[in-house]
């Protein structure tokens, strides 16, 4: 089955779907391995993982594509694309979904924010594109793809009832899900009583990190999200913010543990296990059955 219609019996079902955010394929893999369903690339990361930049669109489409691209190959369930503000106007979100579609993506991520854009989980200063110009850029999107099953996420960063607003706007010019951000809406009674008007299914997002007051961060319930219509749970940067900060850990304890032995925490995974999550077992038979004259320096050949 194509990951398009995995994605979209996944939503059919009445539980929330949780996605975990990937920066590269091998976190990709890990999101896979742990059974997660649904993997949501994340541009937070993709910037500074491959760029060791903040997330403010320093990098191109195509910078990001690649990076997804490499995602797909990795896995076999669902990408949902961070695909920022589409890199420019209503004709560059044509291109910009035709790719990650192409690419092999179940499903894209637009926002409304003025180009480039600055992520709000960061900043209190940014800028949302006129309403016009917004629904314009979704019916662009909706039209742009080839599988009616890839799924457009239309994000918007406004707050309260202009984000409701912009949300039923983008509903009707065909997006099949609403992202809000969490600071549109200072409660979740203040999200329920608005969301009711919403007239299509919800995104949120599980933010680490932030500053601002935010109910999503820890005050809810799986009940109460799944009242108000919420059918897609994202954790973006659980995955990377992890990983830094084991390297933090492990690279700071290095000079003082030169062997290994005394090189304890943080608990690393063993080698063999990697070595199977990356799939060399695979490599082994297949340079095995290809490349049978090569010769064998170490060990033997496995039968």
């Amino acid at each position: 089955m194509k990951t398009t219609k995995t994605l979209r019996e996944l939503l059919k079902r009445d539980d929330i779907l949780i996605g975990a955010g990937a920066y590269d394929a091998l976190s990709a893999k890990i999101i896979e391995q742990a059974g997660i369903k649904v993997i949501a690339s994340t541009g937070f990361g993709i910037s500074a993982s491959h760029l060791g930049k903040p997330d403010a669109e320093l990098y191109t489409m195509t910078e990001n594509l690649n990076v997804v691209k490499n995602m797909v190959l990795a896995v076999n369930i669902p990408i949902i694309a961070d695909m920022d503000t589409g890199y420019g106007n209503a004709i560059n979100v044509i291109r910009t979904i035709k790719e990650f579609e192409r690419a092999g993506c179940a499903g894209g991520i637009i926002e409304d924010q003025l180009a480039p854009k600055r992520c709000p989980a960061c900043v209190d200063a940014f800028s949302i594109i006129p309403l016009e110009e917004g629904v314009g850029k979704i019916k662009a999107a909706v039209d742009a793809r080839e599988d009616p099953d890839f799924l457009i996420i239309a994000r918007t960063d406004a707050k309260g009832k202009e984000a409701v607003d912009r949300a039923n706007a983008y509903i009707e010019a065909g997006a099949d899900v609403i992202f809000f951000i969490s600071k549109a809406f200072p409660s979740f009674q203040e999200l329920k009583k608005h969301s009711k008007d919403v007239k299509a299914p919800l995104c949120l997002i599980v933010m680490e990190g932030i500053t601002y007051p935010s109910w999503l961060r820890d005050d809810w319930k799986v009940e109460d999200l799944k009242s108000i219509g919420v059918k897609i749970l994202i954790y973006p940067l659980v995955p990377l913010f992890a990983a830094v900060q084991a390297m933090k850990e492990v690279l700071s304890e290095i000079p003082n543990n030169l062997t290994l032995k005394g090189l304890k925490l943080p608990k690393r995974i063993d080698h063999l296990e990697f070595l199977e999550l990356i799939g060399f077992p695979e490599i082994n038979r297949l340079q095995e059955k290809y490349m049978p004259s090569q010769e064998i320096v170490f060990g033997k050949v496995s039968s």
